[in-house]
């Protein structure tokens, strides 16, 4: 009896469960479809249209101009004596004597003597070499006296034909003649040694090093010091390919004449302000160098410790590091803009009256720090963008403000046509409102007159 109440329990227990689930699993379907379609229909709803606010990109532009420009080459090279030696003695001996001009940095004049080498050994030499000269001409005017005594006797013994030489001492006289040559040019000899005792300056220049001093003893061809000429100093000034093709300087160039070659123009700062100097391309080398694959031209600066000096009196010192401007070949009708106005490429960002911008690609003949020369591309009177700006910027609106003087606008653009609308229908909504607003207005004002005017019969009743 236990075990049927039991049995009976569990089915009105499951009965009741799937009576559940068959109102449920309807239920939960209905609602699942419901909450599908609900957000299909949000998905598919159209999202509110937005524009951005109409706010043109500000940009810098300058008009192009046309000019005619003479070409500039910049270079830089090191400036370096024309000669530089060592001085060194052609005669040995101990030094007595150092002029004081010469030590490191200083300055001496054609023919001073710089260094005195002891004479004694030499005027001997010279002492010795007169003896020599006297003694030939006792034996010369010896064998004249003789050769004419030998005529004489001939003539005295009526021999008959012509003497022979040997008869009149012609060998021995011409030996007398010899030796007279030798023991002068002896003592020529050796007052050239005795006048190189004095080691003289074979230039103006100024003394670079000193190695030798007073009391040294010193053999030929020892090196007393390095002295330069103050003269001309030059300047190797490297010229790659695109600087030749902008100066008419030939590869094999030497100067006819001063007056007529190519002038350059140095400069460098020394003591912190700018110093100037004037020269000439002389020639260029006979090479190319191997390692910069550059041709060097050789400029000069005549008197350069004088005349040649700056403005300002400044020597152009050698070892000095120098810029060089070099005038180059003249151009006609050139497109000049700022060099800010050129992006890699040689591309120009030309703006047009309407706020757009257009690129160009433009044929460059050459650049500086501050513009750029243009053979074709842009055209003469084009506003021509400088300020630093993508590509993908320039298909919007553009703002063109002067560069020289931003106050000033050259381009300012129109706003577009759904602005355009949009703000007449703001406006249009703006004066519906106040019309709206004042009947309304007047409507309560009838409201308040009218119920004035009852109040006042009512009293008067």
């Amino acid at each position: 009896m236990a075990h049927e109440i039991g049995t009976t329990g569990e089915n009105r227990s499951g009965g009741w469960v799937r009576k559940l689930l068959v109102i449920l699993v309807p239920l939960l379907i209905i609602l699942g479809f419901f909450i599908l379609t609900v957000v299909m229909i949000a998905l598919n709803k159209k999202p509110e249209e937005k524009r951005r606010p109409f706010n043109p990109l500000a940009v810098l532009a300058e008009y192009s101009v046309q000019d005619d420009i003479q070409l500039l080459v910049k270079t830089q090279g090191e400036a370096r004596p024309r000669t530089e030696i060592d001085l060194v003695p052609e005669v040995g001996g101990k030094i007595i004597s150092v002029s004081p001009k010469f030590l490191e940095g200083g300055i001496f004049n054609k023919g001073d003597t710089l260094f005195q080498i002891d004479r004694s050994d030499y005027e001997v030499a010279v002492i010795r070499a007169e003896a020599g000269v006297a003694r030939a001409k006792q034996v010369l005017v010896r064998e004249e006296a003789e050769a004419a005594i030998a005529l004489r006797d001939w003539q005295d013994l009526g021999r008959e034909g012509q003497p022979s030489d040997l008869t009149l001492r012609k060998p021995q006289l011409a030996e007398a003649n010899a030796g007279l040559q030798s023991a002068e040019a002896d003592l020529k000899n050796a007052k050239i040694q005795l006048a190189r005792t004095s080691v003289k300056a074979p230039f103006n220049g100024r003394v670079k090093t000193k190695n030798s001093d007073l009391g040294q003893f010193v053999s030929p061809g020892s090196r007393l010091g390095r002295i330069f000429s103050t003269d001309i100093i030059e300047v190797r000034l490297p010229l790659i390919d695109s600087d030749l093709s902008k100066i008419d300087l030939p590869i094999a160039f030497v100067a006819e004449s001063r007056a007529t070659a190519p002038d350059v123009t140095l400069s460098a700062t020394i003591g912190g302000k700018r110093q100037i100097w004037n020269g000439k391309i002389m020639r260029t080398d006979s090479t190319y160098d191997t390692q910069s694959r550059a041709l060097f031209a050789i400029a000069e600066i005549v008197d350069p410790y004088g005349k040649g000096a700056s403005e300002n009196g400044v020597p152009l010192a050698p070892g000095l590091f120098v810029d060089a401007m070099v005038n180059g070949r003249k151009h006609e009708d050139l497109i000049v803009i700022s060099r800010d106005g050129l992006r890699p490429e040689n591309k120009v960002y030309v703006a047009k009256d309407d706020g757009t911008a257009e690129i160009r690609i433009a044929d460059v003949l050459d650049t500086t720090i501050d513009h750029a020369f243009i053979r074709g591309g842009v055209a003469a009177g084009e506003m021509v963008i400088l300020s630093p700006v993508e590509e993908s910027r320039l298909v919007g609106p553009l703002k063109i403000v002067d560069f020289n003087d931003p106050s000033v606008v050259f381009v300012d653009p129109p706003k577009p046509d759904w602005m355009v609308e949009k703000e007449k229908a703001q406006e249009a909504e703006k004066n519906n409102k106040k019309k709206r607003r004042g009947k309304k207005d007047s409507d309560e004002k009838s409201d308040e007159e009218e119920t004035a005017n009852g109040a006042a019969t009512s009293n008067a009743e």
